[in-house]
């Protein structure tokens, strides 16, 4: 996941990749098999989820048209400069975070994604970014209640750059309002219990590199001994930076993704293809603990009586 704090591959990660070639390499994601999922696959209750999280655009990206709101966005495989059979390189890519509705008009994301004030007036809150239908089209145009601003920071935390050789560590959200209630949406309940152990199963929603809305399940919590922060081995890319990483057995939202590795890699013909590892391989992703914002997050009747 290539994030304001990346890591550099490995040479021996390198070698794997480019040994599986470029073509194969497009259908896989960064740990193990390829499990992202466009919308229209999910299942109904995973449906459910998807519709209360969201997209996080440039104002200059969302253009206002007669009936709804554009969304301005290049293709994938164009923008990043892809290699040939990489997937989902048609869709288009324009969002630059993700985030999760978890009040009336509060929305969890990660800290390093609305930096300022400033950064929140510029910033689109956009619901329903999605491929709806197989075979159909990315929803670019939307109805204009889908389209949302960010109208106040209520709490944000994110740590400072690293210097040379250090890597960040801290936790990482930002929890923001809404200029108005999100209508026709639920807000998400989150663990307010103990947060996840080793071994426990973990799927993300949100938008890798910016590309409609993606699930991607199949992952597990690696190290929860990193105080505010637990290690999964999401398949996760840049984009999904604020994405909620809930529990694969309760489906409360365990954590906001925070940061990973690099996402792509060159290869010897000049384009990109996203970066592969075993399961077990890699860095893993940063999860910030849902916990660290939950007093920022008001309780719905949904969480009533949580137990783990």
């Amino acid at each position: 996941m290539r994030r304001p704090y990346g890591v550099t591959l490995t040479a021996a990660a390198l070698a794997v990749l480019l040994a599986a070639g470029s073509a194969a390499a497009g259908d896989k994601s960064i740990y193990g098999a390829d499990d992202r999922r466009d919308y229209y696959e999910l299942t109904p209750a995973q449906r459910a989820l998807a519709d209360s999280t969201v997209s996080l655009w440039d104002a200059e990206d969302v253009e206002q048209v007669p009936g709804g709101a554009l969304l301005n966005a290049g293709s994938f495989g164009e923008t990043y400069g892809l290699c040939p059979g990489v997937r989902f390189a048609e869709q288009p890519s324009g969002a630059y975070c993700s985030g999760a509705l978890v009040g009336e008009d509060l929305v969890l994301t990660a800290g390093h994604c609305v930096t300022s004030v400033a950064r929140c007036a510029e910033t689109r809150v956009v619901f329903g970014f999605a491929v709806k239908r197989e075979g159909g089209s990315p929803a670019t145009v939307l109805p204009a209640g889908e389209v949302y601003s960010c109208a106040g920071i209520v709490a944000r935390l994110a740590p400072q750059p690293p210097g040379p050789g250090i890597k960040p560590s801290g936790a990482d959200y930002a929890v923001i309002r809404l200029d108005r209630r999100a209508a026709g949406h639920a807000p998400l309940p989150v663990n307010r219990g103990a947060g996840p152990r080793p071994g426990d199963g973990l799927f993300i929603i949100g938008h890798p590199a910016g590309l409609p809305l993606k699930l991607a399940d199949g992952a597990a919590v690696r190290d929860a001994s990193g105080g505010e922060i637990f290690t999964a081995d999401l398949d996760a890319f840049g984009g999904n930076s604020g994405s909620p990483a809930f529990n694969a057995r309760t489906r409360l939202i365990e954590g906001v993704l925070t940061r990973g590795g690099n996402d792509f890699l060159d290869t010897p013909q000049n384009c990109l293809v996203p970066a592969v590892y075993p399961q077990n391989g890699g860095r893993g992703e940063d999860v910030t603990r849902v916990q660290a914002a939950a007093a920022f997050i008001p309780l719905l009747p949904a969480e009533a009586g949580q137990a783990r």
